[in-house]
């Protein structure tokens, strides 16, 4: 493509942002201003036209309170794009947001975004091309566990090994790195999205109590936990009763939470006991003193690092602020990306 001038004036005023497009919310840092954005990966769209009417925060309210014109949808699944029309629009849209102090009306952005280490070649790809079709002049992509361990500030250049556990909406990514490199990966996909998943279940067989993700999302925050709790607690559900067909609201206890969740929780703590043993045993070592460092959103619930600490016998602990460690690491490899190229994956430079 023949050399654009006003592309390029366009760039030189441009944010480098790191983007963690995730299932169930996506952040936007911007180099030098930390995290500007942090949204849910929601979109309202019309119905018959497909077009997007509502982006994030805005979407979600409306989540089982729209007409029947109008549908919220969650374009990506599991970590991946499920709807590239969507996911196109919501970045654009994010980016767009991003540069609403900047005096570029057109922002041409450089660009990293997170992606599972289970993505696939064609997942990948769908990725660039949204990122690219949103305006971005670079897009960098990296996996989300190296990003995370980075904005987590562990030392991933080391020769001791490091693990990073990321337990977002759709994918439960990890990794033991060492050197920059990755010794061992799992990407499972189970994680947030399961565990309301398991909650609405639970209600729906215990209680013939249906209620939606939101109320099922609220209650894994407030009474959710995968350990027993000090004093455990109790808090009010409200739904439909599958019975009645009238709306209703029950009372529920942490303890039947937990035991809701448990089967998820254990394949978690199974897919980081399986990384540990395929780790060399030098490694294994390293990680007796570094211990297992978690983030993403859903590594928050109550109790977690004390169960998996018991269970693997390692010191376990969350991350300062779990959920942004992704997309504050994106934007660090930015502010260095000699160092940090050999982590990227897929490493391209937009033509335009």
């Amino acid at each position: 493509m023949p050399f654009n001038p006003f592309n390029w004036l366009m760039g030189l005023f441009s944010l480098d942002i790191g983007i963690d497009l995730g299932t169930a919310n996506t952040l936007v840092n911007v180099r030098g201003k930390g995290i500007v954005i942090n949204e849910p990966s929601h979109v309202a769209i019309e119905k018959r036209t497909r077009k997007p009417i509502a982006i994030g925060a805005t979407a979600k309210e409306m989540v089982g309170r729209a007409p029947n014109n109008v549908i919220t949808v969650r374009p990506l699944r599991d970590g991946v794009i499920s709807e590239f029309e969507i996911t196109q629009a919501m970045l654009q849209y994010f980016i767009y947001k991003a540069h609403q102090q900047s005096i570029v009306p057109l922002p041409r952005p450089r660009v990293v975004i997170g992606i599972p280490s289970g993505a696939t070649e064609v997942e990948k790809r769908a990725v660039y091309d949204a990122a690219t079709a949103a305006g971005a002049r670079e897009i960098y992509l990296i996996d989300e566990p190296r990003a995370a361990a980075i904005g987590a500030g562990l030392s991933v250049s080391d020769v001791r090994g490091v693990m990073m556990v990321d337990i977002g909406g759709g994918t439960t990514e990890v990794a033991i790195l060492s050197m920059g490199g990755v010794v061992v990966s799992r990407s499972l996909r189970v994680a947030g999205d399961e565990l309301d998943e398991d909650i609405i279940q639970y209600l729906r067989n215990k209680y013939n109590l249906l209620i939606g993700e939101r109320m099922a999302e609220q209650v894994k925050y407030t009474i959710g936990s995968a350990y027993p709790l000090e004093t455990e607690k109790t808090m009010a559900v409200r739904g439909r009763n599958l019975v009645t067909g009238l709306p209703e609201s029950i009372e529920i206890s942490s303890v039947e939470i937990r035991d809701a969740i448990s089967g998820s929780v254990k394949v978690i703590i199974d897919t980081i006991r399986d990384a540990l043993d395929e780790a060399p045993p030098e490694i294994g070592a390293d990680l007796i003193e570094t211990g297992i460092c978690l983030a993403g959103g859903s590594s928050q619930l109550q109790g977690l690092a004390d169960r998996l600490s018991d269970d693997l016998k390692l010191k376990v602990w969350v991350a300062d602020d779990p959920m942004t460690c992704v997309a504050r690491g994106a934007a660090a490899v930015l502010g260095n990306l000699p160092e940090y190229a050999h982590m990227l994956t897929g490493l391209e430079r937009s033509t335009s």
